[in-house]
């Protein structure tokens, strides 16, 4: 795994995750252990309404916490309730937190390839409704990112189970100056809790 995301994993703490938090992750928690006992693969899908920020950010740090666990047959994916764009702030805040971030098309909704180790296939990112064909079709769980999926979703085709976790938006700082901070602040959030979700598996 790439140095400085290992770095950053070792830093984390279950005190700096709130107990209100650790009650939401926890359903989550127990639905991918069941899968593990079952011998079945574990497929995630994160969920936001434009698919730009949060739901890449939770597909990424989702993926490359069970591969720091060793946690195998886990599959993570995102979308949305529309495609829009990987927003350009959600890489660069990542390469800082050292991924490696490829683009691989400079097409209005860009195609990008992340990786956090140098021996593990990419992950692929790029925006797409959650029911894109590049998404599973069935037998995920479908794990809603913010307050309007929560809404605009109240049932999620395909999904076996669903559950609402939650961030705050970034985008409300964009073009500010506290935008850099702000981006860094959600990855590194999304980040504790996604360890804390497969460390409790």
């Amino acid at each position: 795994m790439n140095p400085k995301i290992t770095s950053i994993i070792q830093s984390f703490s279950v005190s700096h995750i709130a107990e209100e938090r650790k009650e939401i992750l926890a359903s989550l928690a127990a639905f991918i252990r069941e899968k593990q006992v079952m011998g079945e693969a574990v497929r995630l899908n994160f969920i936001c309404t434009h698919n730009s920020r949060r739901s890449h950010l939770s597909q990424i740090w989702a993926q490359t916490m069970a591969y720091y666990m060793g946690i195998k047959n886990v599959f993570c994916y995102s979308g949305g309730t529309e495609a829009t764009a990987m927003f350009p702030k959600v890489g660069e805040t990542l390469s800082k937190q050292g991924f490696d971030v490829y683009p691989l098309s400079a097409v209005p909704n860009p195609v990008y390839a992340v990786k956090y180790a140098s021996n593990e296939p990419p992950i692929i990112c790029f925006s797409k409704a959650y029911s894109h064909p590049y998404n599973p079709v069935g037998n995920y769980a479908a794990i809603v990112t913010c307050n309007t999926a929560d809404e605009a979703c109240p049932i999620v085709f395909g999904a076996e189970v669903r559950f609402a976790i939650q961030y705050e938006d970034p985008k409300a700082f964009d073009q500010t100056d506290l935008m850099d901070a702000k981006y860094a602040e959600r990855s590194l959030q999304i980040a504790a809790e996604m360890w804390y979700v497969f460390s409790q598996v």
